[in-house]
């Protein structure tokens, strides 16, 4: 790991190089991964340039074991669905490369985790188990010592208490919240807070109706009496985190980099400024798959910035459905 977050940006060569040498690894030894690019006729000694990588279709995490090692699997996160939705299952078989990966990604974007009072505000989350989500809000709170933090469920009395008293103090202060449940701690309580970071990580989870981006941060914004609203994207399948501090503009960890592919060929990557399905390499990830196709739309910039525009309809994955791997 040290190797990877040893890199300083997802634009110079060093992470095109790691990133094409991850890949030749995982197309040998992630047996998925193997037989997709074969199914491909794509021969993995031909890339040679990062926009060349097969990416693998992220439904592959719900009936696959996508593993490229045979190290004992140490965690397995597992994504949230409604009853009967088949999850997706991310086996890790070295979780310290999670907890270096969010460690270090926070502390670029924020600084040190432990000058901060993490109050997390996480219901969908906490109410099943295997949350990647979880694990890192769970270390945050545990590594931030402050005698404030912690997970608040049902007692928002107690969690609007505890963020004006520490935003008054002057406290350097996280809430991390699910949307709905921030939308619920706004409709009961109102907040001018000055030294706190409302951090979203989005998903309604059908608790309520869904409301565009732009919608939601500026009913959130006004409860909490905030200039911005961050977010934090991140899922099930990945082992690291982009971060927003406003605007819905994200920004990748060195280690992380998105690409844009086009809707209607899934093989082709799109220039910067053009929308399309949204690509993520996760070098962290390299125990598993680094080249996922998402089923979330979205843009980039030249910057190396990106913005989430929203999500594939099932019929409009026309790429990601090329192949059924048996």
């Amino acid at each position: 790991m040290k190797k990877i977050i040893s890199i300083n940006s997802n634009n110079s060569p060093d992470f095109e190089k790691l990133a094409l040498e991850i890949f030749q690894f995982q197309a040998k030894n992630n047996a998925v991964y193997k037989q997709f690019i074969e199914l491909l006729n794509i021969q993995p000694s031909t890339i040679k340039k990062l926009t060349n990588i097969p990416f693998l279709p992220i439904e592959f995490f719900k009936s696959h074991k996508i593993v490229a090692t045979t190290n004992k699997i140490q965690q397995t996160f597992l994504s949230s669905g409604t009853t009967g939705m088949q999850q997706s299952k991310h086996f890790v078989t070295d979780i310290s490369l999670y907890e270096e990966s969010y460690l270090n990604g926070f502390k670029i974007f924020y600084g040190n985790i432990e000058n901060y009072t993490v109050l997390a505000l996480l219901p969908a989350y906490l109410e099943r188990e295997g949350s990647s989500l979880i694990y890192m809000v769970d270390d945050f709170i545990k590594k931030s010592k402050k005698p404030k933090s912690g997970f608040y469920l049902n007692n928002l009395e107690e969690l609007a208490k505890n963020l004006k008293e520490l935003d008054k103090k002057g406290e350097k202060t996280l809430l991390i919240g699910v949307s709905f449940a921030l939308l619920d701690l706004v409709e009961t309580y109102k907040f001018q807070l000055k030294n706190t970071i409302i951090m979203e990580t989005g998903g309604m989870k059908g608790r309520r109706k869904e409301l565009i981006r732009e919608e939601l941060h500026q009913i959130l914004k006004e409860g909490f009496g905030v200039k911005e609203i961050h977010s934090e994207y991140g899922m099930t399948e990945l082992l690291s985190q982009a971060y927003s501090k406003g605007n819905g503009i994200f920004e990748c960890p060195p280690w992380m980099k998105i690409l844009t592919r086009d809707t209607e060929d899934a093989l082709t990557i799109l220039s910067t400024g053009k929308s399309g399905g949204i690509n993520i390499i996760d070098l962290a990830n390299k125990n598993s798959c680094s080249f996922i196709a998402t089923q979330d739309l979205g843009k980039t910039y030249a910057n190396g910035t990106f913005e989430v525009l929203g999500r594939f309809d099932n019929s409009d994955i026309r790429g990601c459905n090329l192949l059924l791997l048996k």
